[in-house]
Order: C-alpha cells, then sequence, then structure tokens
C-alpha cells in the first residue's frame, strides 16, 4: 500500500501542474486544426522594413490537450535584403503520410499554433544572424530523425530545436520545460551540451535526466517531464506551467 501511495503522490506532482494550466482556462481544448487561427501575430520583424538579417526561435502550446502538457517550437531565419522568411521545424502528421517529418520552407514565422499565440524564445540580428543562418541550415540538414515522430518523449519537434540549438551556440537557446523532448539528446550518447551551449546534460532517452547551464539553470527530468531552478534570475520552472519568477530577457546580438 505504501508503495501505491508514493507512486500516486509522484505523478500527482508530475501532473499538478498541466492540470492547473487546464484549471485556470490558459490551455484552448477541443479546437478543430481545419478552422483553428493560423494568422500572423504581427511579432516577427516585417522583411520589408527590416533588411538587416533575423534569426527567431518561437514556442507556442501544442494544439488541444497536447498543450496541456507543451508547446511547439521552431526557428525562422531571413538574410540581409531577403523579402521572407524560411521556417524550419518538425511536423508529426507527416510522418503518417511517409514524408520526411523536417520542413524548410518560406512561410510566416509568427503565425498562431492552431490557435495558441506563439512567443519569441531567442534572436540573433545584424552580423550575428548572418553568420548563423548557415550553421542552422547545417543543422538542420544533419539532424538525425528526419523520417522519425515520437510525441513522447522524443524526437520530436523540441527534439529538433534542442538540436539546432546545440549545434548554433550563440542562440543561446533556453528552451521552457514544456518543450518535452528537448532533452531526447541526438548524438547517440547519454551526455551532451545543453540546448543554450551553456552547461552540460546528462539524459536517458528524454525520460531521465539532469541538466546543469548558465542559461537553462538547473533542471531535473523525470519521465519527460523537466522541473527546474533558475539561480542567476530566480525562478522556478515547472511541467505544464513553465517560468515562474523573475521575468527573462530573450537573448538578442545585433552584431
Amino acid at each position: 500500500m505504501k508503495l501505491f501511495k508514493r507512486i500516486g503522490m509522484f505523478l500527482g506532482v508530475l501532473l499538478a501542474g498541466p492540470l492547473l494550466m487546464v484549471a485556470c482556462g490558459k490551455i484552448n481544448l477541443g479546437q478543430d486544426w481545419r478552422t483553428a487561427d493560423r494568422s500572423p501575430t504581427g511579432i516577427a520583424p516585417d522583411p520589408d522594413t527590416t533588411r538587416e538579417a533575423v534569426v527567431q526561435a518561437y514556442a507556442a502550446r501544442a494544439i488541444n490537450w497536447r498543450g496541456i502538457f507543451a508547446v511547439h517550437t521552431w526557428i525562422a531565419t531571413k538574410p540581409e535584403g531577403a523579402d521572407g522568411y524560411t521556417v524550419h521545424q518538425v511536423v508529426g502528421w507527416r510522418k503518417w503520410h511517409n514524408l520526411p517529418v523536417v520542413i524548410s520552407a518560406p512561410d510566416t514565422p509568427d503565425r498562431s499554433w492552431f490557435g495558441n499565440a506563439p512567443v519569441v524564445i531567442a534572436e540573433l540580428r545584424g552580423d550575428a544572424a548572418t553568420r548563423a543562418i548557415p550553421r542552422i541550415e547545417q543543422a538542420v540538414r544533419n539532424y538525425p530523425y528526419e523520417w522519425e515522430y515520437v510525441l513522447w518523449p522524443g524526437p520530436n519537434s523540441n527534439t529538433f530545436t534542442a538540436h539546432v540549438g546545440r549545434e548554433v551556440p550563440e542562440l543561446a537557446l533556453d528552451l521552457p520545460t514544456t518543450a518535452i523532448g528537448k532533452d531526447f539528446l541526438t548524438n547517440g550518447s547519454l551526455v551532451e551540451s545543453a540546448p543554450s551551449g551553456t552547461g552540460i546534460q546528462l539524459s536517458w532517452y528524454g525520460m531521465l535526466g539532469v541538466l546543469a547551464a548558465r542559461q537553462e539553470g538547473l533542471e531535473l527530468n523525470l519521465l519527460g517531464m523537466s522541473f527546474g531552478i533558475d539561480v542567476l534570475r530566480p525562478a522556478i520552472k515547472l511541467p505544464g506551467v513553465g517560468r515562474l519568477g523573475m521575468s527573462k530577457p530573450i537573448p538578442s546580438q545585433l552584431n
């Protein structure tokens, strides 16, 4: 009985955050993907007036019940003088149609993700973006799971974004704890750099692990869900909820 009680308490801790998001009405349940909002939100620099190179990483709550637990993440790039953006992401439904799950295509970068508005989680501008874009494109080509997608614990869209972050550490990419799949390592080892490139993490197939980095702080991964603490910018990070505490500025390099 004690064992079952402890298991119940453990599951309760893991699910407390996701259930809180439902109770607070933060998650849009019952969305029909065919009619869900995919309009631009206006947070991406307009390429008609912003001629410098731009790189941005985005996160938005996943559609329907998935959004209780996780976000979907992607990266957008615009070279200097370009008239539009290329969006790099992994989309799971493509696997069921025998298509590669990785997409790099011209698109509007700041569109809502099926009813959920995105936020910018990393940005580069100017010369820093110009230097990073070829490396981002190379990282996209080197992603080892082009034909694989597993909703939990990975590899999925957040595994892809974390992979790009590790390959291009100047992004200083701090993925939220709600980016389930970010801890599924892509180098075939149990140890890899943190997605921000400012530390290291140990992970067993994205199911169990620990991360310590200047950018992310300290995180513990249990069954794909992450708990964390940021000491430099005091905050706690919880499954389903994300960051609670001092707000964190988006890293932006302009030269």
